[in-house]
């Protein structure tokens, strides 16, 4: 009984930070994106999406708890080690290999990001790879100049991981052992699935998230929607090549070394 009542406090306190952080971010974001807006401006605006991102862990956390077995709920030293290490490279695949196209005011970007969540729900299925995307794609945007997509990114890479682990671990059971073929089409299949919701979500999002909610003007976002299905297929390309042939080259090796995650669904 205390256990259930804490997952319900954990997704209602997420519930309410959304609300706060969202709705302190809508009213701060036009003050933080002027020409001469004061650094404290800028900081409460950072601060009110860093409020709502904190939220969505909270929330989603508090899903999870309720959506997984008791066993799940605890994962081992391998998948946090792993989940933490394709965070930060996926932090680092979208700061720093990445090439900026400015739209009006906004940007779009082609970059490595995505490929460390794919990976990561590849390797420790699709929760902890969704989470790894979400929170190091996250901060990649709260520190760099794109921090008015930060609640986005969370979301949509959080179901990026999700899409990746449910096909190839809760269809295709691709952590146990399978042929060669078997393996590598299950591989790029599952990464597909999540780079064609992407193409779909992410300029659809990004649309209605930068028109409705912050209030850009629509002939801004419509041209940055479609210059966004544009790079996002790039990335979507990229991301699946590299991506599979990433997992399918450091499989083995992780296997010898036992570090191997083998998920049960």
């Amino acid at each position: 009984m205390e256990k259930t009542q804490k997952k319900y406090t954990t997704f209602l306190i997420g519930i309410g930070l959304i609300f706060f952080g969202s709705v302190a971010g809508i009213l701060t974001y036009q003050g933080a994106t002027s020409e001469g807006a004061s650094n404290s401006t800028k900081m409460l605006y950072a601060l009110s999406l860093i409020t709502a991102t904190l939220g969505i862990i909270a929330a989603t956390s508090g899903i999870h708890s309720f959506a997984v077995s008791k066993a799940a709920q605890k994962p081992d030293t391998k998948t946090l080690a792993q989940a933490a290490l394709c965070a930060a490279l996926c932090y680092i695949g979208f700061t720093f290999f990445k090439i900026d196209i400015p739209v009006g005011t906004e940007k779009t970007a082609i970059h490595f990001g995505n490929i460390f969540c794919v990976l990561a729900a590849l390797f420790i299925g699709g929760f902890w790879g969704g989470m790894a995307g979400a929170v190091g794609m996250t901060i990649a945007d709260l520190t760099t100049s794109y921090i008015t997509s930060a609640p986005k990114t969370f979301v949509l890479k959080l179901c990026i991981g999700l899409i990746v682990g449910f096909v190839a671990h809760k269809i295709c059971k691709l952590s146990a052992e399978h042929s060669k073929k078997y393996l590598t089409l299950t591989t790029i299949g599952a990464s597909l699935a999540g780079m064609l919701f992407n193409v779909v979500a992410d300029p659809l999002v990004g649309y209605l998230y930068k028109t409705y909610l912050l209030g850009i003007p629509q002939d801004v976002t419509k041209v940055l929607a479609k210059i966004g299905t544009a790079t996002t297929a790039v990335n979507a390309v990229t991301t699946v090549f590299i991506a599979s042939f990433l997992y399918l080259t450091l499989r083995p090796a992780l296997k010898k070394a036992e570090l191997f995650v083998t998920i049960h669904s």
